[in-house]
């Protein structure tokens, strides 16, 4: 299921400063925390013209270092990003050490801090359509188990992909991972 946060709503389209990222994670963290395990929460900044470095960091990068922590199994999306807004989230991101999902249009990307065989391992999963393994994507991307756990543990540490403990068909417990949206 997914649910929205409208920031212009409530902060209007200009956001700057670290006070106000901070109170507008307070309100994110309210979302986050009345969302089921296994939840999206949109970010939908339609009608947002700009925020400066300070508040996506504040708003933003703190959301997102306590994401796994404090609200295992829920995920971020951030949609209607203005050129602006886009330019200084990717900055912060970095900055961080970061990366999130973006919809744009309906498409899924990533943004922040990349690694090209992360999104290479997202776009796999998000060509699946379904729950995948781990045995599944090492052969789609030919690569070795060990390379590819490592892989899928760092992209749900982030909160990037849902990793689910499922029984295998042969009664041994594995893990199947999918993309959040």
């Amino acid at each position: 299921m997914e649910k929205r946060f409208r920031l212009a709503d409530i902060y209007g389209e200009h956001l700057w400063t670290r006070d106000t990222g901070r109170r507008a994670r307070q309100d994110l963290d309210k979302q986050l925390e009345a969302l089921n395990p296994g939840n999206t929460l949109v970010i939908d900044l339609e009608g947002v013209q700009v925020f400066d470095y300070s508040f996506a960091s504040e708003f933003f990068g703190k959301a997102l270092f306590g994401l796994p922590r404090e609200y295992p199994d829920r995920f971020l999306v951030v949609e209607n990003l203005t050129s602006y807004t886009h330019e200084n989230l990717v900055q912060a991101l970095e900055g961080l050490g970061l990366a999130m999902i973006e919809r744009k249009k309906g498409k899924l990307n990533l943004i922040g801090k990349v690694h090209p065989a992360d999104l290479e391992t997202f776009r796999a999963i998000e060509r699946s359509k379904a729950p995948v393994t781990s045995n599944y994507l090492k052969e789609q991307l030919e690569i070795n188990l060990t390379a590819m756990n490592e892989r899928l543990s760092k992209l749900a540490g982030m909160s990037i992909i849902r990793r689910s403990r499922r029984t295998s068909a042969a009664g041994r417990e594995q893990y199947e991972y999918s993309i959040p949206t």
